[in-house]
């Protein structure tokens, strides 16, 4: 008999493929590091805080109450088990540690669904590690976990959908919004919007925050190239110009200074693949997200069998994308298990997710990766704060040492080898080297998962977890 399935991550996507699973008479095992259900969108407060959802989650209020409250409903169908980190995987075994305890254990699985969602792009600038700075999703946990904003004053930068939406929530908040500062431009948004058209409840969002921050007062640059923060115990100011960061050939404007006490920054968003690294997943470039992803079928079957990825940590889709991703999974789980599932529904399942694929196209249109990032960012420049790794010595091991591939330039460097194993300088690493070495970034390839992918307390191992091995489901041999 088959033990209960696996899923890790309590967002979107791995809680419609909890309630598709529990549907279906199994009793999955639902593994999630935060203490409530949610992922980053539809993120709870803490138990005890009181502020309305449409504070918390505006126009997608009316979908996170359904979710959650789908969720709850299903509590005594799962063996749920919040503020558990997965901090390793491999085949047939999970290692966790329960985050409020320390207590560690291991967790035998037969089929696993990964859903481990996705964090923010990070491409550094001078300054960015002086306090005050954030980056945008730190500044929307901010927000909606613990209900205050990063600062009075806040300067928010880069590109995405998660710009604005940030912008506007801490608008919405009562934060002064100093400026928004755009690397793509109007012509961007313009020429991506036939493919944006399949969407056009997404889309009248994205306008209407737009408008809703310049009708309320916010200055919003586009073309804006982020120079440096300033400030000492706190950062004072962010310094910019107009600059395309696509185009050489253009010539940059004048530099400009915004007084501020906090920034909030990133380029969209990438996935979480370490898991699927550790689990022996084959990867392949994605040349619309930059990034090297795991492969997977429309079902999202991955390369390794009883392995199923969903939602943004497979690839960035968005929280729509993630629930119908999850379902599909788990009906694909069902369908390995031999089990009779509803085909019809698998067909309406794969039929949204490819529309919404080609609005993820227009995305990246709309708000296009700075290619001359790599190129203009000074040798000074802090890239992985860790290691104190800069600018400068990554290309000089390109130079000097002939680097040309990511794990040999971690090994000269030291780049991604600190606390956060390149989850906050690995795709900034990647671009410089690209750019150093003149090769395309397909070829520079990915730094390798290493356990543990989350840093874990020396004490971890002094507890057990109480429930070291999963619950059976009903009518299940344990």
């Amino acid at each position: 008999m088959s033990r209960p399935p696996v899923i890790i991550g309590a967002g979107p996507a791995g809680m419609r493929a909890a309630q598709t699973l529990a549907a279906y008479g199994l009793r999955p095992v639902l593994l999630d590091e935060a203490p409530r259900a949610g992922g980053q969108i539809y993120r709870q407060p803490p138990s005890g805080f009181t502020r309305r959802r449409t504070q918390l989650y505006g126009f997608e209020a009316g979908r996170a109450r359904a979710l959650h409250e789908t969720f709850a409903s299903l509590r005594g169908q799962l063996d749920y088990r919040p503020q558990t980190l997965v901090w390793n995987a491999q085949p047939g075994l999970l290692d966790l540690m329960e985050t409020g305890t320390l207590a560690a254990s291991s967790l035998s699985w037969d089929d696993l669904i990964v859903a481990t969602g996705a964090t923010d792009r990070v491409l550094p600038f001078p300054g960015w590690t002086t306090p005050g700075v954030f980056t945008l999703g730190g500044a929307q946990v901010a927000l909606k976990f613990q209900g205050c904003a990063i600062g009075e004053r806040v300067a928010l930068a880069g590109s995405g959908p998660l710009l604005y939406l940030v912008a506007y929530q801490y608008a919405k908040a009562g934060a002064r919004v100093m400026a928004v500062l755009d690397s793509g431009s109007m012509g961007d948004r313009l020429a991506a919007l036939p493919a944006m058209l399949n969407q056009p409840a997404v889309l009248a969002k994205g306008m209407y925050y737009l408008a809703w921050l310049r009708l309320h007062g916010v200055a919003v640059h586009t073309r804006a190239r982020v120079l440096r923060a300033e400030g000492g115990a706190r950062v004072e100011a962010l310094v910019w110009r107009r600059e395309d960061m696509n185009d050489a050939q253009a010539s940059p404007g004048p530099e400009q200074r915004i007084e501020c006490d906090a920034v909030g920054f990133g380029h969209a968003l990438r996935p979480e693949t370490q898991l699927a690294d550790l689990l022996g997943c084959r990867f392949g470039f994605d040349p619309v997200q930059r990034a090297q992803l795991p492969l997977r079928d429309p079902a999202g079957r991955s390369s390794v069998a009883g392995v199923y990825l969903a939602g943004d940590g497979a690839g960035i889709m968005g929280a729509d994308a993630a629930e119908l991703a999850g379902e599909r999974a788990a009906l694909a789980l069902l369908q390995d298990r031999g089990m009779a599932v509803d085909r019809a529904r698998i067909h309406t399942l794969e039929a949204r997710l490819r529309r919404i694929g080609a609005f993820r196209q227009g995305l990246e249109r709309a708000f296009p990766f700075p290619r001359r990032w790599a190129e203009t960012a000074p040798d000074a420049l802090l890239v992985c704060r860790c290691e104190n790794i800069s600018a400068g010595e990554l290309r000089g091991a390109v130079r000097d040492c002939g680097a040309g591939e990511l794990n040999r330039l971690k090994a000269l460097t030291r780049v991604g080898m600190g606390r956060c194993q390149g989850r906050m300088c690995g795709v900034a690493a990647g671009e410089i080297l690209a750019a150093a070495a003149q090769v395309p970034l397909s070829q520079v390839g990915r730094l390798r998962g290493q356990a543990p992918v989350k840093p874990i307390p020396i004490g971890m191992h002094c507890r057990q977890m109480p429930h070291a091995a999963p619950a059976a489901a009903p009518g299940e041999d344990a």
